[in-house]
């Protein structure tokens, strides 16, 4: 897993943002670029396999963490695995 950090506008309710990806060698060049132009850092990194991920965690406003700590149970975690089936399923059928 990668993990991101988000910047956004103040004021324009998490709608105008960007993410930096801290590994990358030009990471502190570009925020500090970012905070310059009027950006702050927004919450905590997000871990992500990809950068479509991280922004749909991003948007979805940590309703994942909350995700995340139900899977760590393991009644919990039956649960979610069951429903993602399910949607899965339908939406394989769906495409037929």
């Amino acid at each position: 897993m990668e993990k991101f950090q988000f910047f956004c506008k103040p004021n324009t309710g998490r709608k105008q943002f960007t993410f930096l990806n801290p590994s990358s060698d030009s990471f502190l060049q570009e925020k500090e670029q970012l905070l310059s132009e009027g950006f702050e850092v927004e919450d905590d990194y997000i871990y992500a396999k990809t950068e479509s991920e991280a922004v749909e965690k991003f948007k979805s406003n940590y309703i994942y963490a909350t995700e995340e700590y139900v899977a760590s149970h393991p009644e919990s975690g039956l649960f979610i695995f069951l429903k993602e089936s399910l949607f899965t399923l339908i939406k394989v059928f769906r495409k037929k």
